[in-house]
């Protein structure tokens, strides 16, 4: 059985009228007790032991506990709430003690210190309720919130640590002044859930967290949107961000699984993996970034698959010895890069379709800047398809490249492998080698370029057998300078002037073409003759009078003269 206590600021027959008392009886009975309070402001701090039900019989709200300074409540024990005001200040304004604390349509306020802390090896319940200004704190403990709403708190509005294993569903988290949810060293699943507004990450897990995000919302956050930090695991399906610095960020070894979630509008990137960050991204969409929509940067390794990108400034970027592999990746409207790959990195891109974009492939570093791109299609470049530079080196094969200036191009000293690949209607040149870069080309047919087909200047060198020049305006092949190489087994036909223009330095083995093919001379105009004025007496431009002059001579003495020659 349980026993009943009422309580009323106004007293009566068997009315208690403050809480406390209520409890003290109820503990001296040593039975379960329910303490049903009417409506009114008791200033009382409550410790509340054994089993225990304190419910407030008016609305909810109706009754406000508390005092000025300190805890509202302690419980030890099995302890339920529902519908009171707890009010705190400069402490935990509700701490779970031991056992259970079940908190049903309860407003928290809390100032200047924690609104609900459950210790360790205890369980806490928040139902329905509202959390304003102080933090909720699982610290070693288990938890369920559910339907709740976090307001404006100082610090996190969640945090679960120290092997704390909470779940969060169907609330609202807003305005919290460092993150939303916090995880570290803990578990916690938050599904269904909102948060907006918050100083730092959204929600965060870190050293070693395990943490699961499923179907949120999250918006207006000043940092990322989640993070993902020091070695911690998870998931995230089918969440969206928008309006974050990042949409999601996984640093420091971690190694989330991301599925079907949106990053949209994020003002730096939409996928930040860096630090020797992993994880694995499937089916997600990333919308106008503000600088890239993924990242990859500083030993980060992403996995990347089905995801489309659109809008924006970068589409892929992998820099500062980062690695990174995407497949079935669609990039489109962007108004820089697609893919980048810089600084010592490496990229693989598999089934990549990039559509109207300046430049769709672009590296630049070291030996070590690799990029190894298989089945792809770019369409509608205003600049080029392919751009290889330093001494970067790329693998292209089964690639399409139409509608745009230069199809591919290597230069400086960088290496490009072409295998099995096409270039189309490009207003420019289809493949391009210049300053000591290497073209090696296999199976490549360019067709209906606007001036040439193949090009080779400076000091290059092309490596170009079994393919096909068709269409090219002015010339199929053009070698110039002191570029050198071969091609053998290629083909040059159409309507251009010539088939190859070249400088007797590149060999031609096996051409089949009906085009002239011409050399033109590599041996620089003979310089003009050179006059060198070699003066060993004095030289006059205008007629000279009156003077005396000598030379050769180891003394000379000059005397001025008057009219006649007699001295002045």
């Amino acid at each position: 059985m349980v026993a009943k206590y009422v309580v009323s600021p106004s007293g009566g027959r068997g009315v208690h009228t403050d809480i406390t008392s209520a409890l003290v009886a109820a503990v001296r009975r040593g039975r379960a007790a329910r303490i049903e309070i009417a409506p009114g402001r008791y200033e009382e701090a409550l410790t509340v032991r054994g089993e225990v039900q304190l419910v407030a019989v008016g609305a909810p709200g109706s009754v406000v506990v508390g005092q000025a300074r300190g805890t509202a409540l302690d419980a030890y024990g099995t302890v339920s709430v529902d519908g009171l005001v707890l009010t705190g200040r400069d402490a935990d304004t509700v701490a779970c003690h031991a056992g259970t604390l079940t908190l049903d349509r309860v407003e928290i306020r809390a100032y200047n210190g924690i609104g609900v802390h459950a210790r360790p090896n205890t369980s806490l319940t928040l139902r329905a309720s509202v959390v304003l200004h102080g933090r909720t704190l699982f610290s070693g403990a288990r938890g369920l919130v559910e339907r709740c709403r976090f307001t404006d708190a100082t610090d996190n509005a969640i945090a679960v640590i120290e092997g704390a294993d909470v779940t969060v569903r169907d609330s609202r988290i807003e305005g919290s002044r460092i993150h939303g949810v916090r995880v570290s060293g803990a578990r916690a699943e938050v599904t269904g859930c909102e948060l907006t507004g918050t100083g730092l990450a959204a929600v965060v897990a870190d050293t070693q967290a395990e943490l699961t995000v499923t179907g949120c919302a999250i918006d207006a956050v000043h940092a990322e949107g989640i993070c993902f930090i020091e070695q911690s695991r998870g998931s995230v399906d089918r969440t969206r961000v928008t309006d974050a610095q990042h949409g999601i960020a996984v640093v420091g070894g971690s190694d989330p699984v991301v599925r079907g979630c949106a990053f949209v509008r994020c003002r730096d990137t939409g996928i930040n993996v860096r630090s020797s960050g992993r994880g694995r991204f499937e089916e997600c969409e990333v919308l106008d970034a503000g600088n890239a929509s993924v990242f990859s940067t500083e030993g980060g390794s992403p996995e990347v698959h089905g995801c489309r990108v659109s809008g924006g400034n970068v589409g892929i970027a992998v820099t500062e010895g980062a690695r990174g592999r995407f497949t079935h990746v669609t990039i489109e409207d962007l108004t820089s890069v697609a893919l980048r790959v810089r600084d010592g990195s490496s990229a693989v891109f598999e089934h990549v379709r990039v559509e109207r974009c300046p430049s769709h492939v672009e590296t630049l570093g070291d030996g070590g800047t690799t990029a190894d791109i298989t089945d792809a299609v770019f369409r509608d470049f205003a600049m080029s398809a392919v751009e290889v530079l330093g001494r970067s080196r790329v693998r292209l094969k089964n690639v399409s490249a139409e509608r745009g200036t230069l199809g591919f191009g290597v230069g400086e000293e960088a290496q490009l492998f072409v295998h099995d690949c096409e270039i189309k209607a490009v207003s420019r040149c289809g493949a391009i080698a210049f300053g000591k870069g290497r073209l090696v080309a296999r199976n490549l047919t360019v067709t209906g370029s606007g001036t040439m087909g193949l090009s080779g200047s400076d000091s290059a060198y092309l490596d170009v057998v079994n393919s096909a020049f068709t269409d090219c305006a002015v010339v199929g092949v053009s070698v110039r300078d002191r570029c050198g190489g071969r091609l053998a087994d290629c083909t040059v036909d159409g309507t251009g002037r010539d088939a190859v223009r070249h400088n007797g330095f590149v060999e031609l083995a096996s051409l089949r073409t009906s085009l002239p093919v011409v050399k033109e001379s590599t041996e620089p105009a003979a310089p003009p003759p050179s006059i060198v004025n070699n003066f060993n007496a004095p030289v006059f431009n205008a007629e000279v009078h009156g003077v005396q002059l000598a030379w050769n001579n180891t003394q000379a003495v000059q005397q001025q003269t008057g009219e006649g020659g007699s001295p002045a």
